[in-house]
C-alpha cells in the first residue's frame, strides 16, 4: 500500500519509448515466424543441373509489372510464342508476331482458362500494389492459374515472390525484416506465403523464385541463387532483367524442380 500523500511514480518517458521499442521488434519477430510457417519450407535439396525439353508456347502472367515486362521481352528474344494475360493492355507497349495479349483479370477463373489453351508452361509475376489492407489477390489468383493448368494438362509453372518467406525468412537483410515487412508489406507477404503453399501442394511442376530487392537496372547474366541465397544482415538485391532470365531458364531446366531458391546479385 502507497503511504499517505505520496504521489504515484509515473513511467518515464524513456521507459515508454523502450517498452514500445520491444513491442514493436517483437511484433516484427513474430511476423517473421509466421511467414517461415506459412511458406514453402524445402524438403529437400535441388536435383542438380538437367535439361528438359524446351516447350515452344508461354504464356505470362503479370505481364505488365516490371518483372512481368522483362519475362516477355526475354521470351520473345528466346523464340517462344508469348501469351500475355494483362488487365490493361495499353500498359504493356509490346508489339511481335509472336506476341498475343489476352485482356483479362486472373481472379476471373474463366478468363484465365481461356488463356490457358494451347500453352506448355507459366511464368508468374503476379502481383499489386494494395499494400494497406488484407488481400487475396496473389493466392486466388495463383489458385485459379493452377485449376487452369490442369483442366488443359499445362505442367510446369514458374513463379516469382520474394526471399522473405517459407525457409527463407529473414534472408532479406534487417531494414526489411524489421521495418518494410513490419510496417508496410504484412498482408502483402502473408498472401505471398499463401500463394506458396497453394502451389507447393499441387501436381504440377513447380519452381518457386524468390528474389531480394527487385531494381530497375541492367541485366548482368549471373547471380547467386539456391536454398541459403540472402543475407540476414544486409539488403540483398537484383535486377528484374535476371530475375526474368533465371525464371526462363527454369522452365528449361529440372534442376530446380519443385523447390523455392533465392535469388540475388
Amino acid at each position: 500500500m502507497r503511504p499517505f500523500g505520496q504521489r504515484p511514480q509515473r513511467v518515464s518517458r524513456g521507459g515508454r519509448e523502450m517498452t514500445l521499442l520491444f513491442l514493436f521488434l517483437s511484433y516484427a519477430l513474430a511476423l517473421s515466424a509466421a511467414l517461415a510457417r506459412a511458406g514453402h519450407r524445402a524438403q529437400s535439396a535441388a536435383s542438380g543441373e538437367a535439361p528438359r525439353r524446351r516447350p515452344a508456347r508461354v504464356l505470362i502472367v503479370g505481364a505488365t509489372g516490371g518483372t512481368g515486362r522483362q519475362l516477355v521481352a526475354q521470351a520473345l528474344e528466346r523464340g517462344y510464342a508469348v501469351t500475355a494475360l494483362v488487365r490493361d493492355p495499353s500498359r504493356l507497349k509490346a508489339e511481335h508476331p509472336q506476341l498475343t495479349v489476352v485482356q483479362g483479370d486472373v481472379l476471373d477463373a474463366a478468363t484465365v482458362e481461356a488463356a490457358m489453351r494451347g500453352q506448355e508452361a507459366v511464368l508468374s509475376a503476379l502481383g499489386h500494389k494494395r499494400f494497406i489492407y488484407p488481400t487475396r489477390i496473389l493466392s486466388e489468383g495463383t489458385r485459379n492459374i493452377l485449376r487452369a493448368m490442369a483442366t488443359h494438362g499445362v505442367p510446369r509453372l514458374v513463379c516469382e515472390t520474394s526471399l522473405g518467406i517459407g525457409d527463407s525468412a529473414g534472408r532479406m537483410g534487417l531494414y526489411f525484416t524489421f521495418f518494410l515487412l513490419p510496417m508496410i508489406l504484412p498482408f502483402y507477404f502473408s498472401d505471398k506465403a499463401r500463394q506458396e503453399r497453394i502451389i507447393a501442394e499441387s501436381n504440377v511442376e513447380w519452381v518457386i523464385v524468390r528474389p531480394g530487392v527487385l531494381t530497375n537496372g541492367e541485366k548482368r547474366g549471373r547471380s547467386r541463387h539456391g536454398r541459403h541465397v540472402g543475407s540476414f544482415l544486409w539488403t540483398v538485391r537484383i535486377s528484374r532483367a535476371d530475375v526474368a532470365d533465371f525464371m526462363l531458364n527454369q522452365i528449361e531446366s529440372d534442376s530446380y524442380l519443385r523447390t523455392a531458391p533465392g535469388v540475388c546479385w
